[in-house]
């Protein structure tokens, strides 16, 4: 389950929720609610709405890094699988049964 943010506020927008806005270029703007998508297209800048996260940032009320926005970042990326590695775990975790039986009928 991939969770975007929204465009305008940067508050998480779940999937089936929200409005998505394509733009004839292509660009897609993802909005958590109608209140964030009527201020976009009202032309309103973020950083100059109280409520939304960007103002927050530029006026130091909130922390501009911090480690769980690299997670954010990492969470979204698809996770690739080797083959290899995947058999081998399975293997691992096959042995590590044997051996806990193996302990259990002593």
């Amino acid at each position: 389950m991939r969770i975007e943010k929204c465009y305008f506020c940067s508050s998480p927008c779940y999937p089936g929720h929200g409005i998505m806005f394509v733009r004839n270029d292509s660009k897609i703007f993802r909005f958590c609610r109608s209140k964030c998508h009527r201020n976009f297209n009202k032309k309103r800048n973020p950083r100059k709405v109280a409520w939304t996260k960007a103002f927050r940032k530029t006026r130091g009320k909130e922390m501009a890094v911090d480690s769980t926005f690299e997670f954010e970042k990492r969470r979204n990326r698809p996770v690739k699988y080797d083959r290899e590695l995947m058999g081998k775990t399975i293997s691992a975790m096959q042995r590590v049964t044997e051996i806990r039986t193996r302990g259990e009928a002593r």
